[in-house]
This record gives structure tokens, C-alpha cells and sequence, in this order.
């Protein structure tokens, strides 16, 4: 009796290897979010440590898997695991009022990632200088605010300056500091980006 053999590519190991380190800022992300967040009474947008972890993605796993590891984040709390702010999940958090600011993170690692890292080889992001750094952090931060304040407003009928006071005004100098821990983290190298 003749048996048919078909062979099995292997996955390459780059790709195992980045598969894995944006998975595993991905649960870094849930668990930043959820013990980093912090209710504002006057605005439905929280405090949260998930745009530092946002800048790490993009500036770790560049313009590909920095998205990838935010669609790892987003889908695993849209399947109902509870890595939202303040321990939500849901598809309806994907569409509610703070939604602009989850999705507008997609884009800001992309950009991270391709500001810093180009098209080509994931380049080590401690080589680049502070200066760079912090401007690509601060675009990608006027990314947030720019997509999560346009969204808050056309959600809850606000005129500019009301989402602004409300999503982005109240939360400066916390995202200021996370890029400067952002710089610190890649400048010190605990990370190893290979």
C-alpha cells in the first residue's frame, strides 16, 4: 500500500520571533490598561498607560508587527476579554465614545514604525537620537488626539473646543511624561530589539 507524504513548510523563525514579541506587548498592553487606568470625572477618556506601551510597539516591533501587536490588543478585547479601560471589553468598545483613541493607536505604531525603522531591517531604536525620538513620539501622540478627539466630539455632539477640554487638554503632561519614560526605556537598552 502506497502512502502519500506532503511536506510542511516551516514557519520562518524571524517570523515566529516577531509573532511572539507582539503578542507578548499585546498582553502588556491589556494588563498597562487595565491597572494604569484611571476615571476622570469630567471626561469619559481615562488615564492610561496604554500609549506608552503604543510608542514601545511601534518603536520595537516597527511598522509591521507594532500594528499587529495593537490588532492582537484590540481583537482580544473585542472577543471579551477584559483588557479596555477600566476592565472593559466589547465590541461596543470599539464603537463607543474612546473608540477614535483605540484605533487611532493602529496608526501611531505604524507611523512610530516607519519613522524610525523605514521599510527595511528593524533597526536597534537607542541608535536614534533623543531629538528624533521625541518627534516622532509627539506625531504619533497628535495622532491619538487628532483621531480620538474627532471621534469623541461626533460621538457625544461637541463642538471642537469641548472635545478638546474633554479628550486631549486634561491629559498632556501625562502623555509628555510617557514619552519621556518611552525615550528612557529605549536610551537604556533593557529591552533587547533583536
Amino acid at each position: 500500500m502506497a502512502t502519500n507524504q506532503t511536506s510542511v513548510e516551516r514557519v520562518d523563525d524571524a517570523v515566529v520571533r516577531s509573532f511572539a514579541r507582539a503578542a507578548v506587548l499585546a498582553a502588556l498592553m491589556g494588563a498597562a490598561v487595565m491597572v494604569g487606568s484611571i476615571p476622570i470625572p469630567f471626561s469619559p477618556v481615562p488615564v492610561s498607560l496604554g500609549v506608552l506601551v503604543v510608542y514601545l510597539m511601534g518603536l520595537y516591533l516597527g511598522p509591521v508587527w507594532g500594528p499587529a501587536s495593537v490588532g492582537l490588543y484590540l481583537t482580544a478585547g473585542a472577543v471579551g476579554l477584559p483588557v479596555f479601560a477600566n476592565g472593559t471589553s466589547g465590541l461596543g468598545v470599539l464603537v463607543g465614545d474612546t473608540a477614535g483613541y483605540l484605533w487611532a493607536y493602529l496608526i501611531a505604531a505604524l507611523v512610530i514604525g516607519a519613522l524610525i525603522h523605514g521599510r527595511g531591517q528593524l533597526e536597534n531604536p537607542a541608535e536614534t537620537s533623543v531629538p528624533v525620538l521625541a518627534a516622532v513620539l509627539l506625531a504619533a501622540l497628535t495622532i491619538i488626539y487628532a483621531l480620538g478627539t474627532v471621534w469623541l466630539g461626533y460621538m457625544l455632539k461637541l463642538s471642537t473646543i469641548e472635545a478638546l477640554n474633554l479628550g486631549v487638554v486634561p491629559f498632556i503632561p501625562g502623555d509628555l511624561l510617557k514619552i519621556v519614560a518611552a525615550i528612557a526605556i529605549v536610551k537604556g537598552g533593557r529591552i533587547d530589539p533583536t
